[in-house]
C-alpha cells in the first residue's frame, strides 16, 4: 500500500512537472501592456449579477447596482483589438468547449492564442469571453420568459434552450456548480491581478514571497481557464436541452472537483500574496523610519511636519482627544509650540497621571513655561482586546492634556523609532520637541520629576544649569513633595527621614529617637518615606502608622512613590551627563539612599538647616541613638548633626554589602557602578522580578 502511494506520488510529480513546461512553452509575452482594472471591474459585475440570477430567478438591479455598474462602464475605454480578442475567445469557447470534448487540450488552444500577453491578461481575458457567453445566454433565457419578448422568445426557441423558470429545479445542480466554479475561478483572477499590482520599489521578482508566486502562477493561470473552459462546455449543452432531462450529476460534480481545487489554489496565492504585503509594508516601515530620521535632522519652520510624521499624517480626521473638554481635534492646536510627548504603554500608573495633572495644570495658571502634552500609547495590536481598549479610555478619561484618539493611527516605523532611536523599553518617558520640531530631550521626565516646571523648556542645557544650582540637601530631597518638612528646615529644627518595613525596628528606632531628643532638649520631627516600588506595602504601612502612631508620615501612597521616583530621576540625570560617584556628591549621596532602600533594613537620615545631613543604615542609626550619652558632650562643640555624623564613622565598620536595584527598563544603566560606602566596583547580577501584590 505504501508503496503504491509513492508510485502515484512520483507520477503525478512527473504529471505536474511535464504540464508545466507545456505550459510555459505556451508562454511568449511581447511586453504589451494590458490594463485589466477596468475590465475586472465589468467583468465582476456581470458575473455577481449572473450568479444572483441563477439563485434567485429573476433579479431586478437595485438603484445602488444600477449607478455602480454605470460607473464602471463610463471609465471602460477598451481598445477595439481587445474586443476583437475577447469575441475570438468567446468564440471559441462557444464552439470547441461544446459537448464532452478535450478539456486539457482546448486550454492549451486558448494558451497558445493568449501567447502575447502576460499571465494575468491571460486569466482577465478569458475571464471577460466567458462573461459574454454566459450574460448572452442569461439575456437570452431570461428575456424569453417575458410574455411580449417575441424576440427573445425565437432565439430561445431557435438555441432550444430550457425553460429556467419551469425547469428552475432541475437546472439548479447544474447552476450551483457552474457558479462555484466561476466564483472560485474570479477569486484566483483577482489574486493574480494582485501580484501585478504590488510595487516593486518594495519588491523584488526575485524575493522568496515573490518568486514562490511567480513560479506558482502559470500553472494557476491554466487551472483558470480549464474551469471556465469547463464552465462553458456546461453552457453550452443547454443548447437544445428544451424538451430534455435536466439531470447531469456526472458533469456538477466534475465542476464541483475542479471548483475545490480552484479553492486549494486561491489558499496558495492568496497566503503568498500575504506574505509579499508583509514584506512590503516591513520595506515600506524601514523606509519610513529613515525618512523619520532625516526629517529630524532637517531644519523646519514650524512642528507641523515632525508632529504629523509622529502621529498621523493624513487630513481626514482629527487625530487628538481634547483632554479638558474630550472633543475631537487636529494637530494644528499645537503648531508652534512646545511640545511634550508622553510615550507609554497602558500601565502608565495612576501616581505618574496625578503629578503630571498637577504640574500640567500649574504651568497653566502660573503662565509659566507655555508648552501642551500628547500622550502616544505603545500597544501590539495582537494583544488587543476589549479590556486593553477599556484600559486605554480609562487612562485617557484622567488625562487634562491631548491624548490620539486611537492608538493604531501611530504608524509602525514610529513605534520603531521611539524604541530604537528614544530608547523606550518599558517605563513612561517624555519626549520634550521645542516649537520647530526640534528634539530638546529625549527623556525630559527626569528633569520633570526634579524640577517640574521650573526645567522648561527641559533641553540638556536647562537640565545643566538647574544642576549648577544644587547642592546635597533636604530640599532639593523632599522639594515638591511635603511643604512641612520645609517650613521645619526653615525652623531649624532636627528632621530625620526614615524608610523601610522592618515594623520592629521602626519602632526601636523612632522610641529612641523619641527619647534622645528629650534628653538632649531640640525639636525632633520625624518623616518616614518608606520603601520604593511597593505600593500595596506602603498603604498597609500608612494603616499601620495611622494606628500605631510611630510618627509624622506621608498619608498616601503618591507622595511615597514620588520622593523614590525622583531619587531615580537624579542618579539617570546624572548619568546621562557623565558624572559618577567619585567626582558628584550628589549622585553619590542619591546612590547610597538607593542601596539603603534596596537593603532588608530600615535607615535614617539626619537633617538640620539646609546642608547640614547625616546617614546611616538601620542598626547604625539605632546604636547611636542609644548610645547617646557617649557622643552627647560634643553636640555643644560641633553641633548636633555633625556630633551624630562623627560618632556614625565611629561605628562603622569594613564589613557592609549595599544593593542598588534600579529599572532595568529605564534606560542609561550604566556599566560601572562602585559602592558609595567603600568606592569598590559593585558586582552585577541580573534580577527578574513580578511583583502582584
Amino acid at each position: 500500500m505504501q508503496q503504491r502511494k509513492e508510485k502515484r506520488r512520483l507520477f503525478a510529480a512527473a504529471d505536474d512537472s511535464a504540464m508545466m513546461k507545456q505550459i510555459q512553452a505556451t508562454h511568449q509575452p511581447d511586453g504589451r501592456e494590458v490594463d485589466v482594472k477596468p475590465i475586472i471591474q465589468i467583468v465582476d459585475q456581470v458575473l455577481i449579477q449572473l450568479i444572483a440570477r441563477s439563485i434567485e430567478g429573476h433579479h431586478e438591479k437595485s438603484e445602488n447596482e444600477k449607478l455602480e455598474a454605470a460607473a464602471a462602464l463610463a471609465e471602460f475605454d477598451m481598445l477595439d483589438s481587445l474586443a476583437f480578442v475577447i469575441h475570438k475567445i468567446s468564440c471559441e469557447l462557444s464552439c470547441k468547449c461544446s459537448g464532452s470534448g478535450d478539456a486539457h487540450g482546448s486550454t492549451m488552444v486558448l494558451l497558445n492564442y493568449l501567447s502575447s500577453y502576460a499571465w494575468h491578461g491571460k486569466v482577465v481575458l478569458t475571464l471577460a469571453s466567458f462573461s459574454v457567453v454566459f450574460g448572452e445566454f442569461w439575456l437570452v433565457a431570461e428575456m424569453s420568459t417575458k410574455e411580449n419578448n417575441t424576440l427573445a422568445k425565437s432565439v430561445a426557441l431557435l438555441k432550444q434552450l430550457p425553460d429556467i423558470v419551469e425547469n428552475s429545479s432541475s437546472l439548479m445542480p447544474q447552476f450551483d456548480a457552474v457558479n462555484k466554479l466561476v466564483k472560485a475561478s474570479l477569486d484566483v483572477t483577482m489574486c493574480i491581478v494582485k501580484f501585478k499590482e504590488l510595487p516593486t520599489q518594495y519588491i523584488s521578482e526575485d524575493s522568496p514571497p515573490m518568486s514562490l508566486a511567480t513560479a506558482y502562477i502559470p500553472i494557476a493561470a491554466y487551472w483558470v481557464i480549464r474551469s471556465i473552459v469547463a464552465c462553458s462546455s456546461q453552457i453550452s449543452g443547454f443548447i437544445g436541452m428544451r424538451n430534455e432531462s435536466m439531470s447531469s450529476a456526472t458533469e456538477a460534480w466534475e465542476l464541483s472537483s475542479l471548483a475545490h481545487k480552484m479553492a486549494s489554489i486561491y489558499e496558495h496565492l492568496n497566503n503568498q500574496l500575504d506574505q509579499c504585503y508583509r514584506a512590503i509594508e516591513e520595506r515600506m516601515q524601514i523606509e519610513a523610519f529613515h525618512n523619520l530620521v532625516r526629517l529630524f535632522e532637517t531644519v523646519h519652520i514650524d512642528n507641523m511636519k515632525i508632529l504629523r510624521a509622529l502621529i498621523y499624517a493624513k487630513d481626514d480626521f482629527p487625530p487628538l482627544i481634547d483632554g479638558t473638554t474630550k472633543a475631537k481635534t487636529s494637530l494644528e492646536i499645537l503648531r508652534r509650540k512646545h511640545v511634550l510627548l508622553l510615550i507609554s504603554d497602558l500601565d502608565l500608573s495612576q501616581e505618574e497621571i496625578m503629578v503630571l495633572d498637577n504640574l500640567y495644570k500649574d504651568a497653566r495658571a502660573r503662565g509659566e513655561g507655555h508648552y501642551e502634552m500628547v500622550w502616544i500609547p505603545v500597544v501590539e495590536k495582537s494583544s488587543w482586546n476589549e479590556a486593553a481598549n477599556q484600559k486605554f479610555e480609562y487612562l485617557q478619561s484622567m488625562m487634562a492634556w491631548y491624548s490620539v484618539r486611537d492608538p493604531f493611527i501611530i504608524e509602525p516605523s514610529v513605534i520603531k523609532y521611539i524604541k530604537e532611536v528614544w530608547n523606550f523599553t518599558k517605563k513612561a518617558i517624555v519626549v520634550a520637541l521645542d516649537p520647530q520640531g526640534r528634539l530638546s530631550s529625549p527623556n525630559a521626565l527626569h528633569m520633570i520629576w526634579i524640577w517640574g516646571n521650573l526645567a522648561f523648556p527641559f533641553t540638556r542645557e536647562k537640565e545643566e544649569s538647574m544642576w549648577k544650582q544644587e547642592i546635597w540637601s533636604l530640599e532639593l530631597l523632599v522639594d515638591g513633595i511635603d511643604p512641612s518638612v520645609l517650613e521645619w528646615m526653615t525652623e531649624g529644627k532636627f528632621i530625620c527621614l526614615y524608610g523601610g518595613e522592618d515594623l520592629e525596628w521602626i519602632s526601636k528606632f523612632t522610641t529612641a529617637a523619641l527619647s534622645v531628643a528629650k534628653a538632649g532638649g531640640f525639636e525632633l520631627e520625624m518623616v518616614y518615606v518608606g520603601k520604593s516600588n511597593a505600593k500595596e506595602r506602603m498603604q498597609k504601612m500608612i494603616n499601620t502608622f495611622a494606628t500605631r502612631k510611630f510618627s509624622y508620615y506621608w498619608p498616601n501612597v503618591t507622595s511615597i512613590w514620588f520622593f523614590w521616583a525622583r531619587l531615580e530621576s537624579m542618579l539617570y540625570s546624572k548619568l546621562q551627563h557623565g558624572r559618577t560617584v567619585e567626582n558628584d556628591e550628589i549622585m553619590s549621596e542619591v546612590m547610597t539612599v538607593l542601596s539603603f532602600d534596596g537593603s532588608d533594613q530600615g535607615w535614617a537620615i539626619f537633617c538640620r538647616g539646609a546642608s547640614e545631613m547625616a546617614r546611616a543604615k538601620g542598626d547604625t542609626a539605632l546604636t547611636s541613638l542609644l548610645e547617646f550619652d557617649k557622643w552627647k558632650e560634643n553636640i555643644d562643640k560641633l553641633g548636633l548633626v555633625q556630633a551624630l555624623k562623627d560618632y556614625l564613622d565611629q561605628l562603622h565598620t569594613p564589613h557592609h554589602c549595599n544593593r542598588l536595584i534600579l529599572p532595568g527598563s529605564t534606560g542609561g544603566i550604566p556599566q560601572k557602578v562602585v559602592c558609595a560606602e567603600c568606592g569598590r566596583q559593585m558586582e552585577k547580577y541580573f534580577m527578574y522580578r513580578c511583583c502582584v501584590e
